[in-house]
């Protein structure tokens, strides 16, 4: 995960524990190195489960990345009205709401 990418918290975290941090950074580039899913898909699949946790910092995060990994608004906002049958619809129109916001600012 690049520096730019990371939200301020995630950096907070970072020099509080930075072993801790460093580890889960690795698991995640396992977890990338692991299979075919490209970074889009991927970062797709977390913005899936940021909305489902109901966790708007996290969905803004992925929001982001999955953009900057190729995904068009349309793919984000589809990746997000598909949970909907899921997740329920209060959260999706929660998720979209945070994308939104924090991809306007």
């Amino acid at each position: 995960m690049t520096e730019t990418l990371r939200p301020r918290h995630y950096e907070t975290l970072f020099r509080n524990f930075p072993e801790f941090m460093r580890a889960l950074d690795g698991v995640a580039q396992a977890v990338r190195g692991s299979g075919p899913l490209d970074e889009k898909t991927i970062q797709l699949v977390q913005l899936g489960a940021a909305a489902a946790l109901g966790s708007e910092t996290a969905v803004a995060s992925h929001a982001r990345r999955a953009g900057q990994a190729g995904a068009s608004p349309a793919e984000i906002n589809q990746s997000l009205l598909a949970l909907t049958t899921t997740i329920g619809f209060p959260s999706v129109a929660a998720a979209l709401k945070w994308v939104q916001k924090h991809l306007e600012e």
